[in-house]
C-alpha cells in the first residue's frame, strides 16, 4: 500500500476508509527468529490459530493463540488475555498486531503454505538461473576467442 501524503489527517482517513484486502495486509506481525530463518520472511499477516507473544503493553511476555481478528478496528483477541469487568465477567483485551510476535504458525490453510514456500522456492530457482547464466556467458566468451565464424551484418533498409 502506497501512501502519498505524510499528513496525519490523510493517514487516518486512509486507515478508516481502507478496503478489506488492504486491511488484511495491515494486520501483520513480526515472526520469531526461528521462523525468520526457516521461511526467510520478516513478517506475516496474522491468522486465527497462530500462537503469538505480546511484545508491548501491560501483558508483555504473555503468550496465547489468536481466537478472533477484528478487521474493522485493526485488533486481535488472544485466548487467556482477559480483563475482569465490574459485573464479574471476563472480557478479552484487543491488541494491535504490531505489538505481537508470531511464535508458531497455523498451517491448516493450503494458501498460506504457498505463501510461505514461495520465498524458499524462489531463492533456489534464482540460484539455478545464476549458474545457467554464467555458463552461457562463459561459452559466449569462448566463441569470441576462437573466432566462431559468424559475422554480424549491418541492418538493411526496407
Amino acid at each position: 500500500m502506497k501512501i502519498e501524503s505524510k499528513k496525519p489527517r490523510k493517514q487516518r482517513k486512509l486507515l478508516y476508509t481502507a478496503p478489506i484486502h488492504t486491511r488484511r495486509n495491515l494486520m501483520a506481525s513480526h515472526l520469531s527468529k526461528d521462523l525468520r530463518k526457516q521461511y526467510k520472511l520478516r513478517s506475516l499477516s496474522v491468522r486465527k490459530g497462530d500462537e503469538v507473544e505480546i511484545m508491548r503493553g501491560e501483558h508483555t511476555g504473555k503468550t496465547g493463540k489468536i481466537s478472533r481478528i477484528d478487521l474493522k478496528n485493526y485488533k486481535v483477541y488472544i485466548e487467556g488475555i482477559t480483563i475482569k469487568r465490574t459485573e464479574g465477567t471476563e472480557k478479552q483485551i484487543p491488541i494491535h498486531p504490531s505489538n505481537l510476535k508470531i511464535i508458531n504458525l497455523n498451517l491448516d490453510d493450503e494458501f498460506r503454505n504457498k505463501i510461505l514456500n514461495r520465498k524458499i522456492k524462489g531463492e533456489k530457482h534464482g540460484s539455478i538461473e545464476k549458474v545457467a547464466n554464467t555458463k552461457v556467458l562463459e561459452s559466449a566468451k569462448e566463441n569470441k576467442e576462437m573466432g566462431s565464424g559468424t559475422k554480424s551484418r549491418p541492418a538493411q533498409k526496407v
